[in-house]
């Protein structure tokens, strides 16, 4: 697609100044509204990404901007050297959501992963009795928990792990949904079990039916934790709160994040029980930033929003429409589908291009999307989406795939 000047410079800028760490399709954003943004030509574009889930409630949701700009005038940041006016409802609300003791808060999604891992050892340690330095956790093929060096170890993408070693020891690989290689995975020294619910950026990988279930027993009877990333599954994205509510499974410890800060800045926490959370004794972990009152009240929001079961029921609704949408295309440029509330990830044939060129076909016709793998698209609009608005969008995808 042609771009203007004004266009083309910002993304010169941006090119001569930023590290390379992104390949953005090439368009440059100005505003935001709901399920749609604005380009700095004027274009508007049908946001199906949703900042990979960190806009579940839509661009410049108005009750949320509404807590902000109020939270804005009064108090930003304490550390959490002090008390402050906001976090305790905020902590008080999320453990109300998840039906957990104890909440602790961080800003992004690697940090409630690399959170999730501390309380995982000294969990094994002090409560489970590994011995000193010897703590496994178990993880999935095919996983993405961040970005951070030890998360990167533990994963299997060649294009996050290569060339950034050496690597923390202590992580135990086995296929994504096989629940028995996860009970031969566990030994005496396992203090935990790692997964995400769906796997994201693997293309929305979802597991056979009943294996979350089966990982909660087998978690129970083996003596580990059951942790949840449910950093892009949760808050209402698969029409539930969580993805683990789609088979009544409750995990020892919730990952939270992306949506958790409604997107206007980063929130993230770690959920549990006093049994599980409360091995962590001050000054062990911690963040400046963490739970700070204007996160806090962002946040607070956002749960309260999540309490009424609105998004819930409508992105059950608004993906089961989805689906049917999809599901149509396979045969005709899409080999496969899988759906998840209102979340979806399309395998692309080779034959009609890469994820990548769908994408910036997409993108032509007023569409974003991003790919993942090579051949996948994913598709994961704001909640606040129009059923009209999915019709048209698939009729865009149609019309490109046709060529």
């Amino acid at each position: 697609m042609s771009l203007d000047t004004s266009a083309l410079r910002i993304i010169a800028d941006e090119n001569r100044h930023l590290a390379h760490n992104y390949h953005p399709l090439p368009v440059v954003i100005a505003r935001g509204d709901g399920a749609w943004v604005t380009d700095v030509e004027g274009k508007r574009y049908l946001d199906l990404l949703s900042a990979y889930s960190a806009l579940n409630f839509g661009h410049g949701h108005p009750a949320i901007l509404a807590a902000a700009r109020e939270q804005l005038e009064r108090l930003t940041l304490t550390s959490r050297a002090y008390h402050n006016d906001r976090l305790g409802p905020f902590a008080t609300a999320l453990a109300r959501l998840c039906g957990k003791d104890l909440v602790l808060p961080m800003n992004t999604g690697a940090e409630a992963v690399e959170t999730g891992i501390k309380v995982a050892r000294a969990w094994g340690y002090r409560v489970k009795g590994i011995a000193p330095d010897a703590a496994t956790i178990v993880v999935a093929d095919g996983n993405f928990h961040g970005r951070t060096t030890t998360i990167v170890g533990f994963s299997d993408d060649p294009q996050s792990r290569d060339g950034f070693g050496p690597f923390a020891p202590g992580f135990v690989h086995v296929p994504f949904g096989d629940a028995d290689a996860i009970d031969a995975a566990i030994d005496a020294n396992t203090a935990a079990v790692l997964i995400e619910p769906i796997q994201g950026e693997a293309g929305v990988i979802i597991p056979p039916d009943g294996y979350l279930a089966a990982v909660r027993e087998i978690c129970t009877r083996r003596g580990v934790l059951f942790i949840a990333d449910e950093i892009q599954s949760g808050l209402g994205r698969v029409g539930t709160t969580f993805a683990c509510d789609r088979e009544g499974v409750v995990p020892d410890l919730y990952l939270l994040g992306k949506a958790l800060g409604g997107g206007i800045l980063p929130v993230s926490a770690v959920v549990g029980d006093a049994a599980v959370l409360g091995v962590i004794g001050a000054g062990e972990h911690g963040s400046t930033f963490g739970g700070n009152p204007l996160a806090a009240a962002v946040g607070l929001r956002v749960v309260e929003m999540l309490e009424t079961g609105e998004f819930q029921a409508r992105a059950a609704a608004l993906g089961e429409h989805l689906a049917v949408l999809l599901d149509a295309l396979v045969g005709h440029g899409v080999t496969a589908v899988r759906v998840a509330g209102l979340w979806a990830g399309v395998d692309i044939d080779s034959a009609v291009g890469t994820g990548r060129e769908i994408a910036e076909r997409l993108l032509a016709r007023g569409v974003l999307v991003k790919d993942t793998h090579g051949q996948t698209i994913r598709i994961a609009p704001p909640i606040v989406v129009r059923a009209t608005e999915l019709d048209w969008a698939v009729e865009q995808l149609r019309v490109v795939l046709a060529g």
